[in-house]
């Protein structure tokens, strides 16, 4: 009896000690964003249609992200066919080798890439995804590599740590549905952003300052952006791939890393940014959820160093997250959010959305559709709003709009316009 008491203590202890780590970047709530927008002030400073990207661009590099590496050298090695009858025969899973960086500090890590057999005949669009787990858990139930080339032997997301995470942050926090893209038309490939600069504020600066003698990253955030960036370039020269339809796709802090990519990289067409908060799609200004001074406190190595302290101390930067949403204009850029997320600010992010769809009009595509609001879906629009009910998570409503944006924008048919209606 006493032992059993003992199992199931260390078992609730050990429980207690995941959901708070697990929740301590969301700030797990039972809360909802407001859907109110037209109380907001104005984001400041205004965005003129004829805006300078450039400057943008070197504004943003030195006041928040770091340097963009633009001549950090890539290279290709090994490729490895996996299963060349993946899914019932529907495609290839196959696994490329790359390096990026020179000298002994250059980062090395494997790509999965799924591409459809209708590829073999006509080229298809393809999502990159970086993502928080590692390859065996994306993949569970194939022989892809680990991050160091050991072959995957099952998933890590079992037990008490799968049940958990994927109960809080939903399925697809880890596993992806490469069935429902290939039935899309779509390829997909992934690698861990991690496995490229670690998600740390010990060795990830480490890290990017030995990649090579380039102007190095000096945030994570502008290093995974490169890393979306460094993969389109190798997987847009496959015959099989469209170069004009590479998407970057990411959740959480690799929304953020997506919306980067897409701003500074000409490989990438367009950005699926799902709840990607301060530092991404959110307003550096705004006061509720989790704002970017405590961000930046949090994980300093997100963003440049030394930026945490300089905002408590008063520093404000000169522009606001509507200049990152304007710098992919013309491309399509798809914001999701979650009612109950209020940690990544929902709100703001619509706000900001209307600031930026100045510019994408002035680059004659629609922005955001006219008279839009907060529960408004249009996959089609050029700044594609998503807001679903529920928390900071990666759910299957959430694959289906990623997939309605992404056949809205590379597909044969535009789908029509719809909205999310929720009591939430």
């Amino acid at each position: 009896m006493i032992l059993q008491i003992l199992k199931w203590t260390v078992r609730l202890v050990l429980v207690a000690i995941i959901l708070s780590v697990m929740s301590a970047c969301t700030m797990l709530g039972l809360n909802y964003a407001s859907l109110e927008t037209g109380n907001r002030p104005d984001p400041q400073p205004a965005l003129e249609a004829g805006f300078d990207p450039d400057q943008t661009r070197r504004t943003l590099e030195t006041e928040l992200y770091g340097p963009w590496p633009e001549n950090l050298p890539v290279t290709v090695g090994p490729r490895r066919m996996v299963d060349d009858a993946y899914l019932n025969g529907r495609g290839t899973l196959e696994e490329i080798t790359i390096t990026i960086g020179s000298g002994d500090g250059a980062r090395t890590f494997p790509i999965v890439l799924a591409v459809p057999n209708q590829a073999q005949s006509n080229p298809v669009p393809l999502l990159i995804s970086q993502t928080f787990s590692d390859n065996c858990s994306v993949f569970p139930n194939d022989p892809v590599s680990e991050l160091g080339g050991a072959v995957c032997e099952g998933t890590n997301m079992t037990g008490m740590v799968g049940f958990i995470a994927t109960n809080i942050f939903g399925t697809y926090i880890a596993y992806a549905p490469v069935d429902r893209y290939f039935e899309a038309g779509l390829a997909y490939a992934s690698f861990p952003g991690w496995s490229f600069v670690p998600d740390s504020d010990v060795s990830g600066p480490a890290v990017m300052a030995e990649l090579g003698n380039t102007p190095a990253p000096t945030s994570a955030l502008m290093a995974w952006a490169f890393g979306f960036h460094a993969a389109a370039g190798v997987l847009g020269e496959d015959d099989r791939i469209r170069s004009d339809a590479i998407t970057a796709i990411g959740h959480s802090r690799y929304g953020k890393s997506a919306l980067i990519a897409s701003g500074w990289s000409d490989r990438i067409a367009a950005a699926i940014a799902h709840q990607s908060g301060f530092g991404g799609g959110s307003s550096s200004r705004s006061k509720t959820g989790e704002t970017l001074v405590r961000m930046a406190n949090s994980y300093p190595h997100w963003l440049r160093p030394e930026l945490g302290p300089e905002l408590e101390n008063g520093l404000n930067l000169t522009l606001d997250q509507h200049f990152l949403l304007a710098l992919s204009a013309p491309k399509p850029i798809f914001l999701g959010n979650g009612r109950r997320d209020v940690w990544s600010d929902p709100n703001s992010s619509f706000v900001l959305a209307q600031a930026a769809d100045r510019v994408f009009e002035a680059r004659g595509v629609e922005g955001l559709p006219a008279g839009a609001n907060m529960r408004t879906f249009d996959p089609g629009a050029e700044i594609s709003y998503w807001l679903r009910p529920g928390g900071h998570s990666v759910v299957s409503e959430d694959i289906d709009a990623f997939i309605a944006f992404k056949t809205a924008h590379f597909g044969e048919t535009k789908p029509k316009e719809t909205s999310l209606l929720t009591s939430e």
